[in-house]
């Protein structure tokens, strides 16, 4: 134990109170610490030494970095980068100091150098200065503090404040020996002199007296430099004006304007020949608008800023701004002044042609922006910025406040783009209804021309070609800055006409607003009232495409390829709705027969000239929409840059012109067009009609499915082109992604309500079709008749119908709406069989043919491929066993077992069916008592 020590105890952690740093702020006499702070930094330089004397503290403060950083910023050689000219003064300080002493060996040291300020010859004496700098211990050798930073600025800069002690005209002579003779190095010296004498530092205390020498000098210095600069201007001598403009702004003090900038901008030509230019030029005999005069105007300016404008960044220095005033002042006194008037009569014509000039007139003068990016390599970036800015404040007037800035008017472009929008979306809404009404009211006289989708092998090919074309449409360029405004069609050539010749040569046929001639005008170059009232044209009779051969729609295939936008998915659930409620609609059909159109199916139908439901939604209106609101966009588009405020308001309206589109495309011609093919099936009687296989109102229901969802795709394709760059798809809070959203439930609604309405159509059209072609005797025929082991003719005439309407279906609507109908179809049909069979008096003979068409109707659902309704059919068909049967004990074994039709029929259910059978009564107490093990006559008593 002797060679063990005990361990001391030791402190694992350091007392609460030690480690607590104090928070208990130094004082220096009854004022805090950071106070003196305060009070050093604003203390003049001279009263620093009797403020250092008063105590050993106040001494110690003022030798803190702290205080000497704060004067040494104030002195803003680093921020304006004039190390290099205090570097010039003090080299040419100790030049003149050994030209004129002989070699001595120093033994002041800087800070006895900076105290003999004291002796300077006309300067104030100040008591002790060395007393601020060699009372205070000397900073660690090696390390470069603010205090001996501003030690020597300080004792460079004093010396040359005795030649501000001279008369005014003579202070830059005396001057020169001390700061050089270079015009840009003598700016720089004067520069750092005004911030040596600056009310920040104060650094003697006649400050005031000798700033406003040296600022009186500094304006001598100035005009001397606006004299060499103009002489060197009109000799062309950009050297020279370099030179003069550098200096000049070195010695501005950043108040006001710069006058060497404004004078120069002030001697352009450019901005006193406005009498050159008549705005009024622009307009034509008819009223309307030819530009030409205006590329004329812009490209004098454009000149003008190409040529004074690379000038200018040649010689004045980028943060003068030079380039940026002048091109102000253009865009304010010349461009403005042209554009006013221009407007203004615009406003006279017509709404349509006052929102084509603003939008022309703007792009037009945001060419100035691309030339200060050009002339000018600082104009990138944030320098694009400054020169678009010109640009979005000053460069358009109002029309009816000729000297306001361009954004006054832009709540009333705004508001009045939005309300000429809607005026041309109420014509083509308006003109389509007179246009229906009309067609309803000249009857079966008028042939009509409408071309169809069911008629053809492949919808989904078909869409495809419309929506390349529609595609091909929407990237045809767009005249914003009309040429001919108001002819009707825009000329165009080369690269123009070479697209408008390959999207229009014999690929869309029969839709007039797929002509492309009708998508590279202006936008809104003429009257959108008159312009979309003009759709009813009749510009190519026969087939809608011309494509060559068809390719065979796959089996399974629901329309458009990958590369076309997909229909959502309709609500189910509606379509099973056995109360399909519409709106109130006008009771005027919108459609006349036409001839019986020869369909390329394989039964080679011919459609029933019937009420034309299929007229009563057109590609060519929502085209026509479209184009309009394509227009509206592109006009929009050309302030989609703007700044602020406005800028917002821009994007908002862009917004607001495309949920008002889809607003009146859904509500006055979807919506409108569907409930009423949807009240017309709804009252259609089977009876009353010959034909068999088609249901007519169905077919041309189907058709408008087909046309819907095609609308529905290219308002897709219209969304991706023209508004994903505005707006964020992914915000479902968003207008337009709101408003689309409704717009596609909508469509949903209409398609399920009317495909509700068709299922239970179509259905009554099958039962017809079964009941009318069932002869009486079909399921009990003569004994010694020939056996016929083929379905009947009702099964196969409902079964054909049934095919036909479910195949043309295809590609118009989605892989569920497809299933949901086929299983509607399925339940409805295994009702009506049960129903026709429990009709019937089945013969063991007819039971083959039960079992025939039975096996043939569930063939035709197998192939619609719905697993729940196959079952249910396949039980059916297991059913049709106990009508061939002859043994009464083993038909009623078949009847109690309950597993061999899946549970999907009970023994009373089959009960009633055997029931049917012809020689019930002769069988009935057999089965009955294998049944239940009863006799009727044994076991039952009639009291």
């Amino acid at each position: 134990m002797d060679k063990f020590t005990a361990l001391e105890p030791t402190r694992l952690y350091a007392s609460g109170r030690a480690s607590r740093p104090s928070t208990v702020s130094r004082s220096i006499g009854k004022l805090p610490v950071d106070l003196h702070f305060l009070v050093l930094s604003h203390l003049p330089i001279p009263d620093i030494p009797a403020y250092a004397r008063a105590s050993k503290a106040t001494a110690d403060l003022s030798r803190n970095d702290k205080v000497w950083e704060r004067r040494w910023n104030d002195l803003g050689i680093t921020r304006h980068a004039l190390d290099d000219t205090l570097d010039d003064l003090e080299s040419k300080q100790k030049a003149k100091a050994r030209s004129r002493s002989p070699p001595t060996i120093p033994v002041d040291s800087l800070d006895d150098e900076f105290g003999e300020f004291t002796s300077a010859p006309g300067v104030p004496s100040v008591p002790s200065l060395s007393a601020a700098f060699t009372s205070f211990a000397d900073a660690p050798p090696g390390k470069d503090t603010f205090r001996l930073r501003y030690m020597r600025a300080h004792s460079i800069l004093r010396k040359c404040l005795h030649p501000l002690l001279q008369p005014p005209h003579a202070i830059l002579s005396a001057l020169t020996p001390l700061i050089g003779s270079s015009p840009l190095s003598q700016a720089r010296s004067l520069r750092l002199l005004t911030f040596f004498l600056s009310p920040l530092i104060q650094p003697v205390r006649n400050w005031d007296i000798l700033l406003a020498a040296l600022k009186a000098a500094i304006d001598r210095f100035d005009a001397s430099l606006l004299t060499a600069f103009d002489s060197a201007d009109s000799r062309g001598d950009e050297v020279m004006m370099k030179e003069a403009a550098h200096a000049s702004w070195q010695v501005w003090p950043g108040v006001g304007d710069w006058e060497m900038g404004k004078v120069w901008a002030e001697k352009r030509e450019i901005l006193y020949e406005q009498g050159r230019w008549n705005p009024l030029a622009n307009f034509t005999n008819e009223n309307t608008l030819d530009f030409t005069p205006m590329d004329e105007f812009m490209a004098s300016v454009i000149h003008a800023l190409e040529e004074y404008g690379t000038r200018a960044v040649l010689v004045f220095p980028p943060a003068a701004g030079v380039l940026i005033g002048f091109a102000e002042r253009i865009a304010n006194e010349v461009v403005g002044e042209y554009i006013a008037p221009l407007l203004t009569r615009a406003r006279e014509i017509s709404n349509a042609l006052y929102l084509t000039a603003v939008a022309a007139s703007f792009r037009e003068s945001w060419r100035i922006v691309d030339v200060l990016t050009t002339v000018s390599s600082d104009f990138s970036g944030e320098g694009k910025n400054k020169a678009e800015d010109v640009v979005n404040s000053d460069i358009l007037t109002v029309w009816a406040y000729r000297f306001m800035m361009f954004e006054s008017h832009m709540d009333e472009y705004l508001d009045e783009e939005i309300e000429s929008l809607k005026q041309a979306f109420e014509v083509v809404c308006k003109e389509w209804d007179r246009s229906t009404l009309a067609l309803a009211s000249h009857g079966a006289s008028i042939q009509g021309q409408q071309n169809r989708f069911l008629n053809a092998q492949n919808p989904a090919l078909m869409k495809r070609t419309v929506l390349a074309s529609f595609t091909d449409m929407l990237l045809l360029p767009v005249t914003i800055v009309p040429r001919t405004v108001g002819a009707g069609v825009v000329a165009v050539g080369g690269a123009v006409g070479g697209a408008v010749g390959a999207v229009g040569t014999g690929m869309v046929q029969g839709i007039a607003m797929l002509n492309p001639q009708r998508w590279v005008g202006g936008a809104g170059s003429v009257d959108s009232a008159k312009a979309y009232a003009s759709y009813g044209s009749a510009e190519g009779e026969g087939a809608i495409f011309e494509i060559g051969a068809y390719e065979d729609q796959e089996e399974g295939g629901e329309g458009l390829n990958d590369t076309i936008p997909p229909s959502s998915a309709r609500d189910t659930a509606s379509i099973t709705s056995t109360s399909a409620a519409t709106t109130s609609l006008t009771s005027h059909t919108s459609s006349t027969p036409e001839p019986p159109a020869t369909s390329v199916s394989t039964t080679k139908q011919k459609l029933v000239p019937a009420e034309k439901l299929d007229l009563l939604l057109s590609l060519d209106v929502a085209l026509q929409l479209i184009h309009a609101d394509r227009d509206a966009l592109k006009r929009l588009e050309t302030f989609a840059s703007y700044p602020g405020w406005y800028g917002t308001r821009v994007r908002e309206t862009i917004e607001e012109a495309f949920c008002e589109m889809l607003g009146v495309l859904s509500n006055r011609h979807l919506e409108r067009g569907f409930g009423i093919a949807t009240e017309r099936m709804n009252s259609y009687k089977p009876a009353e009609h010959e034909e068999t296989t088609n249901v007519a109102p169905l077919l041309q229901f189907f058709e408008l499915v087909h046309v819907g969802d095609t609308i529905q795709s290219m308002v897709q394709v219209f969304f991706d082109k023209a508004l994903a760059p505005y707006i964020d798809k992914t915000d479902f809070l968003n207008m337009v992604v709101r408003e689309k959203k409704r717009f596609e439930n909508t469509l949903d609604d209409c398609v399920a309500a009317g495909l509700n309405a068709g299922t239970q159509v179509l259905m009554n059209q099958v039962e017809h079709i079964i009941l009318t072609l069932t002869k009486p005797r079909e399921y009990y025929p003569p004994e010694d008749a020939p056996q016929e082991l083929g379905p009947t003719k009702g099964c196969t005439e409902a079964i054909r119908c049934l095919d036909r309407h479910c195949k043309l279906l295809k590609g118009s609507t989605s892989k569920e709406v497809l299933e949901v109908f086929y299983q509607e179809v399925g339940i409805r049909l295994l009702a009506i069989l049960q129903k026709h069979i429990k009709r019937q008096i089945i013969s063991l003979n007819g039971g083959f043919q039960v079992i025939a068409d039975l096996n043939a109707y569930y063939s035709f659902i197998v192939s619609l491929k719905v697993a729940s309704v196959t079952a249910d059919f396949s039980h059916l068909k297991m059913l049709g066993h106990v009508f061939v049967v002859e043994e009464a004990k083993d038909l009623a074994q078949i009847v109690r077992d309950v597993t061999r039709y899946g549970g999907a029929y009970r023994p009373e259910d089959i009960y009633e069916f055997i029931q049917r059978r012809a020689d019930w009564k002769k069988i009935e107490k057999t089965v009955d008592k294998t049944m239940y093990n009863l006799s009727f006559k044994e076991d039952c008593v009639v009291c």
